[in-house]
């Protein structure tokens, strides 16, 4: 009986929600449905034998950010504590990593994948915004409903006060590491090496100080330095998953390519902008913050160049 009342509470705390929030209710169930749609139509051409090796470099790129997030991880074991200031530097600096990937490695080769297929500038131009605003709503319909913590902001989302608090920061950081899959995923569904190798370079140099600045806010919460660093590590996980997911979306049509990597990068723009530069703001390091957030700019824009 008390199992039953408990999940008859959970309900109705689900319900309520989504009448608080109708809209990004039928955002995040519209974003859901298309994902799956694509993912449906590609596994079909993967048991088919098609594109074997886009999977192949998807998780190569997607093992690369898990292993690099590992190193972050257990540095932090080495490193011991650093102050508050040097982290927000090195999410702001992940946080450049990811704006200038969301830019010169998803969303123009997406606007030039789609004017090929369309023939037109506008059209190409309105399918990869398509793909932006899958992106914006499957990331903020996450956010709503899934509970999660974040260091500064506290707790977020529906159940949160049933949760412990490693649970709500592994929730978050699994929010933040499945659209870096994805784009990881999504880089390597077109063939072309040019977009996927520093997409997923970029990405993995980001991980190393986001995986040791996650650890160490674990610490903050209490949580023993090797138990912080294995949640760390584990939460990378979610890169080759997030890849197989980007990979196996943007394989079915031909539009699901510059679709994909719209809606990459719209998850991307809206981890930086919703979660990111928020955390790093909040303990008045702004100026350090920014300064981290142009030098991963900068270094992600020189990777795209020199290896694209």
């Amino acid at each position: 009986m008390q199992t039953l009342s408990a999940r008859n509470g959970m309900l109705q705390i689900w319900v309520s929600q989504v009448r608080e929030s109708p809209w990004v209710a039928a955002g995040l169930g519209v974003a859901l449905l298309v994902v799956m749609w694509l993912l449906i139509s590609s596994l079909v051409n993967i048991f088919d034998g098609a594109h074997p090796e886009r999977i192949r470099y998807a998780l190569y790129g997607g093992g690369a950010g898990f292993a690099a997030t590992t190193l972050g991880a257990l540095a932090a074991l080495a490193l011991g504590s650093i102050s508050v200031r040097t982290q927000d530097s090195m999410l702001g600096f992940a946080a450049g990593m990811m704006l200038a990937a969301s830019s010169f490695s998803l969303i123009l080769p997406g606007l030039e994948a789609a004017e090929d297929l369309t023939g037109s500038g506008l059209q190409g131009a309105a399918t990869v915004v398509l793909g932006l605003a899958l992106g914006v709503l499957l990331m903020l319909g996450l956010d709503r409903f899934t509970p999660h913590e974040h260091e500064s902001a506290g707790t977020q989302g529906p159940h949160s006060s049933r949760l412990s608090r490693v649970w709500l920061f592994v929730f978050a950081i699994t929010l933040h590491n499945l659209p870096e899959g994805m784009a990881i995923g999504v880089g390597f569904a077109g063939d072309d090496m040019q977009v996927g190798i520093p997409l997923a370079t970029a990405i993995a140099i980001q991980d190393i100080p986001e995986g040791l600045a996650v650890a160490l806010a674990l610490r903050t919460i209490g949580i023993s330095a090797l138990r912080a660093a294995l949640i760390a590590a584990a939460s990378g996980l979610m890169e080759p998953l997030g890849a197989l997911i980007g990979v196996g979306m943007s394989s079915s049509y031909a539009l699901a390519y510059p679709i994909g990597l719209g809606l990459a990068a719209g998850a991307m723009l809206f981890v930086v902008s919703h979660e990111i530069i928020p955390e790093t703001h909040r303990n008045g390091h702004q100026t350090a913050a920014t300064l981290g957030l142009m030098g991963g700019f900068a270094v992600m824009m020189f990777l795209d160049t020199a290896l694209g």
